[in-house]
C-alpha cells in the first residue's frame, strides 16, 4: 500500500508523505499557479531536489501529509506544519491542492480541519498561523470558512506576476476552531 490511513475525514484521509510521489509533486510545483500561490514561482523544482525534500521529510518525523481521497485512494495534494513551537505551542501551517480540477470542491477545508484538529488535540499547539497573498480570493475564503482570521498585512511585500501584492497573516486559536460552527469535528 502507498498511502497510509494517519488522520481520516468523510472523503478524504491525511497520510505520511511518500517519496514515490516525486513525480507528481515535482509538476505540481513546476505548474504556475501552485507555485505562485506558495510563493515560489521563480524556484527551479527538479526531480532531484523533490526527492531529496521527500526523503528529508519522511525520515525527518515533521508533520507533513499527503492529501488522499478515501474513495480511490487519489493524491490530491499536501499539508503539513512548519516551525513548530511546543514551548508557545504554535506552529505555521501550509497545504495546497495540485490539480486544477479538484481545487473549489472543499478538499482543502476538510484537510485543514483534519489537520487543526490534529494540531489543536493531539500536539496540544493552541495557535495555528498562515499566510496567503491577497490575490488568492479562493484560499483566503477557505481559511475563513474554517475560522481563520486575518492578523496582520504586509502590503506590496510580494512580486507576483509583474505586481506587488499584499501578503495576509491570518491564525486561529485552539478555542476558535472547537467553537466554529462549520468544523464538525
Amino acid at each position: 500500500m502507498k498511502y497510509f490511513k494517519k488522520i481520516i475525514g468523510d472523503r478524504i484521509y491525511l497520510s505520511p508523505m511518500n517519496k514515490d510521489d516525486t513525480e507528481i509533486y515535482t509538476k505540481w510545483l513546476n505548474d504556475a499557479e501552485v507555485s505562485a500561490n506558495l510563493g515560489q514561482y521563480s524556484r527551479m523544482f527538479t526531480l532531484q531536489n523533490e526527492q531529496k525534500f521527500l526523503e528529508d521529510i519522511t525520515s525527518s518525523g515533521k508533520q507533513n501529509f499527503s492529501i488522499v481521497t478515501n474513495d480511490g485512494d487519489t493524491l490530491l495534494g499536501s499539508i503539513g506544519i512548519d516551525e513548530p513551537n511546543h514551548i508557545n505551542r504554535s506552529a505555521v501551517i501550509g497545504l495546497f491542492i495540485g490539480e486544477k480540477e479538484n481545487r473549489g470542491k472543499g478538499y482543502g477545508a476538510e484537510a485543514l480541519r483534519l489537520m487543526l484538529n490534529y494540531c489543536f488535540k493531539t500536539l496540544n499547539l493552541h495557535n495555528i498561523m498562515l499566510y496567503v497573498y491577497s490575490n488568492n480570493e479562493q484560499g483566503i475564503a477557505c481559511y475563513k470558512k474554517v475560522g481563520f482570521s486575518e492578523m496582520g498585512r504586509r502590503r506590496e511585500a510580494k512580486f507576483k506576476d509583474g505586481e506587488y501584492v499584499d501578503i495576509i497573516y491570518m491564525d486561529i486559536l485552539s478555542r476558535e476552531f472547537i467553537t466554529h460552527p462549520q468544523n464538525p469535528i
